[in-house]
């Protein structure tokens, strides 16, 4: 367990961005062939835009100046440069766009392809160098049997590369299958996640052959979990076997359900604003949430970490709303727990049974979506509670089922201060102030008129950092007679 919750300031100032410039175009290609001006350019002039957000990644932004002018140049649309995204870069960031009043977004470079809903988009993946040839070498040597069952899956900046690769294997090896990207022209140039051309589901005996970056590769294997994967390194031309241990794996994820199964208060954070349907997975969270009696809040907070979760200590476990590459964290270090929404799911929802099934997208736990379970109560009445025993104290634990009050004004049933009448209102039991209650320090207190008096002294001089009488003295050429006199009163002076 993280013992210190706050970083040295001191970092801010010698903390560096790693930035692979072999990303960047300008170092070996063509900007404009690998940032695809022409046709971006088509896809602003044809739509008449006359704001357009370019994303870029940091390693990318090397070129983004460049690429700006470039665009400016052959448009009449102004363009604005989007760096640092509120969230991860391989999303597309819409609020941002929406802050510069933009009419449209052009993502640039590695994606996960999640969808989008407010603003018309078009993504540039570039083109990272592979050497095709060796990386069907690299195939035939982990997969010798011609008759191997397998599913090609790559990173989007090397779409460009498989046409040829298919070609290289497609003839002497009948049983593979490659990913394909699927455009929706209605809606801009935006493309959906990997689509697989398999109407079999993926068997014990099939083998999984990825390359490129190993971002998603693990939330693969998890989903997968009954098949083997190899992958292939451009960078270095060496493909090899994957080996992670996936029931170990499985079973530290299982140990997060049951301590999100123990929580009484659940903290929701919002770890994306730009996937489609995002608030539709927080709402149907909360009332999951509600209806096995436990206590939720909603948090914002942009790009989260150690110091930021631990200010909560009332919350019990965390369930991360983002996309599918960045929802799946390992909380070993966090003060909390940090499950996904499946996760959350399988906890409160008794029709939802841990299968060894692993779902990383939310956006099949909607309505309609493919492992979307109803979370039914027909079969409980009103406040039944149900008992089992908790697998990590041994204790016994209630989840209380409650039905949805139905609201008499037309006010919403959730929530947590109801009007009596003109005067006076009726607050619902808050488990965060029960929790401030019990605490010994509640933070700082005025107590105005009970610290005694007493006459102000001369403090220390000097700066900060170094005090005169620390013997430290600082001589600083630029403040050469820097005496600061400081002087320490109690309160009610």
């Amino acid at each position: 367990m993280t013992e210190v919750f706050s970083s040295n300031s001191e970092l801010v100032l010698q903390r560096s961005v790693d930035i692979n410039l072999s990303d960047s175009g300008s170092r070996h290609e063509d900007i404009r062939e690998l940032y695809q001006i022409s046709e971006t350019c088509a896809f602003i002039t044809s739509n008449n835009y006359k704001k357009v957000a370019l994303q870029f990644p940091d390693e990318l932004l090397v070129d983004c100046v460049a690429v700006s002018a470039a665009l400016e140049k052959e448009t009449n649309a102004k363009t604005y440069i989007l760096g640092d995204t509120t969230y991860g870069s391989c999303c597309v960031d819409e609020v941002a766009a929406e802050h510069v009043g933009a009419d449209c977004i052009v993502h640039y470079g590695r994606s996960c392809l999640s969808p989008s809903r407010r603003l018309p988009l078009m993504y540039v993946f570039g083109k990272r160098p592979i050497n095709v040839q060796e990386c069907a070498a690299a195939f035939r040597e982990l997969y010798p049997d011609q008759e191997s069952h397998v599913i090609i899956l790559y990173d989007v900046t090397y779409s460009h590369a498989i046409d040829d690769l298919q070609r290289l294997l497609g003839d002497t090896y009948p049983n593979v299958v490659f990913s394909v990207l699927r455009a929706d022209h209605s809606h801009g140039h935006a493309c959906e996640p990997f689509k697989v051309r398999t109407n079999s589901d993926c068997q014990d005996d099939t083998f999984v052959h990825k390359f490129g970056r190993r971002f998603t590769l693990t939330n693969f294997m998890m989903t997968w979990n009954r098949c083997s994967f190899c992958s292939f390194n451009p960078d270095t031309s060496t493909g090899r076997a994957e080996s992670i241990n996936i029931n170990k794996a499985l079973m530290k994820r299982y140990y997060a359900i049951e301590r999100a199964k123990d929580a009484s208060v659940v903290g929701i954070l919002v770890g994306t604003l730009g996937v489609a349907n995002y608030l539709n997975i927080i709402e149907q969270l909360k009332e999951s949430i509600r209806k096995v009696g436990k206590k939720s809040y909603m948090f914002a907070m942009g790009k989260i970490n150690v110091p930021k979760l631990a200010n909560f200590l009332e919350i019990d476990v965390y369930v991360l709303v983002a996309c599918p590459e960045n929802s799946l964290l390992d909380s070993g270090e966090f003060y909390r727990p940090v499950v996904t929404p499946f996760e959350m799911e399988t906890a409160c929802n008794k029709h939802r049974e841990w299968s060894g099934e692993y779902i990383t997208d939310f956006q099949d736990l909607l309505p309609g979506g493919s492992s979307h379970v109803d979370f039914t109560e027909s079969d409980h009445s009103t406040n039944d509670d149900t008992t089992d025993v908790s697998l990590i104290t041994g204790a016994l634990r209630s989840s209380c089922l409650r039905s949805s009050p139905e609201p008499t004004d037309g006010s919403s049933s959730s929530s947590s201060v109801v009007v009596r009448n003109q005067t006076l209102t009726m607050a619902n039991t808050n488990a965060a102030a029960s929790f401030l209650s019990g605490r010994s320090w509640q933070g700082l207190e005025r107590k105005l008129g009970e610290a005694p008096v007493v006459k102000a002294v001369e403090g220390k001089r000097g700066i900060a950092i170094a005090y005169e009488e620390e013997g430290t003295e600082r001589k600083d050429s630029a403040c050469p007679d820097h005496k600061n006199l400081n002087y320490r009163k109690q309160s009610g002076v």
